[in-house]
Parts: C-alpha cells; sequence; structure tokens
C-alpha cells in the first residue's frame, strides 16, 4: 500500500512558447495557477519557456543574467503560488553578445533559485528530411551535472538532447543519488516522432528514476517546430501522465511515490549488480 508520507503530487507543461516575452509569460502564469489548484508541488516548464525566437539571433537579444528582470518575473511567480518551478532552457547571457548558456533553473517556493544546470549536450545536427541545427555556434556548453534535493524528491536537472546520452543519466542516478530525473525540451517533430517515448522510457528503467518531461509542442515560426509529448513516468517504465492532445497547451499531472522507488530498486538492484568502468577487458587484449 502507497504511503502518503511518501507521495507528492507534481505537473508537467506543455506549450507553444513564441518570440513574445509577454505573452509567454501569461502562459505560464496560467499553468502555474492550474499547477496549484491541482495540488502540484512542482510544475516542470519546458526548454525555451520564456522565449522561441523566430529569426536567427533573436534569442541573443533577449538572452539576460540570472537576475535578470525576465528570471525575477518568474521567481515572483514562484513565491506567490508557492510552488517549486524547474525551468527548463532559458537563455542566460553568455561570455560575450555572441553567445548565451541553455540554462535550466531551477527555483523553489520562496521565489529562490536553487539549482542551475547549462546544458552539456548542443545540438548540432542535419535532421533527416528536416532542417540543420548548430547550437553550439551560439551556444557555451556547461560542464557540470546538477542534482539538488527538493520536496519532491532528489532532483537530477537535464536539457533535451542531453536525453540521448545515457551516461549522465546513469551518473545522476549512480553517484548523485538522483530520484527523479527531469527532462525539459523542444524536440523536432521528426527526432520526436522515431524517438522521444522510448528514449525517456529507456532513462527511467535503467536508472529506476522517475522522468518528468515538458515538452514544447506545435509551430512556434514559419522555421521551426516542435513535437509535443508530455509524460511522467515511473521507475519501472511505466507512463503514469500524459497529456492527451499532442499539440495543446496545458498540464499533466502524477503522484511521485518515493517509496515505489525504493520497492523497485530493492526488487532489482542493479545499484549492487553494476561493475565499474573498466572492468571489462577487449578481446584484443
Amino acid at each position: 500500500m502507497t504511503s502518503m508520507a511518501n507521495t507528492v503530487r507534481v505537473a508537467a507543461a506543455q506549450m507553444t512558447s513564441i518570440n513574445d516575452l509577454a505573452s509567454n509569460f501569461h502562459t505560464c502564469s496560467r499553468l502555474v495557477k492550474e499547477a496549484t489548484s491541482a495540488g502540484a508541488k512542482l510544475l516542470c516548464l519546458p526548454e525555451n519557456f520564456s522565449f522561441v525566437g523566430a529569426r536567427d539571433g533573436e534569442s541573443l537579444t533577449i538572452a539576460e543574467s540570472l537576475d535578470g528582470p525576465i528570471l525575477k518575473r518568474y521567481c515572483s511567480l514562484a513565491r506567490e503560488s508557492k510552488i517549486w518551478l524547474s525551468l527548463g532552457g532559458f537563455q542566460e547571457k553568455g561570455p560575450d553578445d555572441a553567445h548565451l548558456c541553455n540554462t535550466h533553473v531551477l527555483v523553489d517556493d520562496h521565489g529562490n533559485i536553487r539549482s542551475t544546470y547549462r546544458k552539456i549536450h548542443l545540438f548540432d545536427v542535419d535532421v533527416p528530411g528536416g532542417a540543420v541545427y548548430k547550437e553550439s555556434s551560439f551556444t557555451i556548453a556547461g560542464n557540470d551535472m546538477v542534482v539538488e534535493d527538493s520536496p519532491i524528491g532528489r532532483l537530477g536537472l537535464t536539457v533535451c538532447y542531453d536525453l540521448r546520452f545515457p551516461d549522465l543519466y546513469q551518473q545522476l542516478r549512480f553517484q548523485h543519488e538522483a530520484q527523479v530525473l527531469l527532462v525539459p525540451a523542444a524536440f523536432t517533430k521528426t527526432t520526436g516522432e522515431a524517438h522521444w517515448e522510448i528514449l525517456l522510457r529507456a532513462r527511467a528503467i535503467e536508472t529506476q528514476c522517475y522522468v518528468i518531461a515538458a515538452a514544447q509542442t506545435g509551430r512556434h515560426s514559419e522555421k521551426r517546430e516542435s513535437y509535443g509529448d508530455t509524460l511522467i513516468i515511473d521507475p519501472w517504465g511505466s507512463i503514469v501522465a500524459r497529456l492527451p492532445d499532442r499539440l495543446s497547451t496545458g498540464i499533466v499531472v502524477a503522484d511521485i511515490d518515493l517509496s515505489f522507488i525504493d520497492a523497485v530498486r530493492t526488487k532489482m538492484p542493479i545499484s549492487e549488480h553494476r561493475k565499474p568502468f573498466g572492468y571489462w577487458k577487449s578481446a584484443s587484449q
């Protein structure tokens, strides 16, 4: 039987951000209100929640420091609504005018920034049948893994394209004891249709963590379209919440059961069975 003391409600949002800071903030405020009304203690917003540029270089023009007015509005929103916010993919001003950082900001229910994770894996890809992306041309990659204790459990922070690199998630779980993995994203339509769900479920299964994946959706501009499928997945790999309409703006809600994490890990103790890197020898040796 589930212990209510070990259960906490979370929400994940889906939206179509555009190149209008005020409009996006209005949408996020509405989603926060829906999440608090549902009893959620954490709301996860997708990558680029506050802004998606319509033209090359537009994101650089609005990039700000973490103490700038854009993020201050979201911190105030968290404080006034008494909810934690996962703000995935904020355009943080970089070391020069030609670069920014794609930064996942975790804000607590007092409006304080608790952690910042700068996206490690940058999306430099010629999407089959789609556009060419070169995130590294204007983004500085991060170097550090980030975990943070919260009322929702021990959170591991990632962003979008990180999802394709399982070593990061393995480290968050086995070296840093993450219980819940946050994956805010703006996946392309082509790659999302092919790989989004299966990658998310794989990360949950192999780490025995909850995975919360907040997605951008739909057409942001003439040049950009995202694959929407906002999901919450449990440590057994089961989808426990999913927005029924991939193109709609809204939230999904689920209860994170910390005792279920323990139960899965006890019954299948992969942390005890894992062999350290370097354990195996190649056949040529």
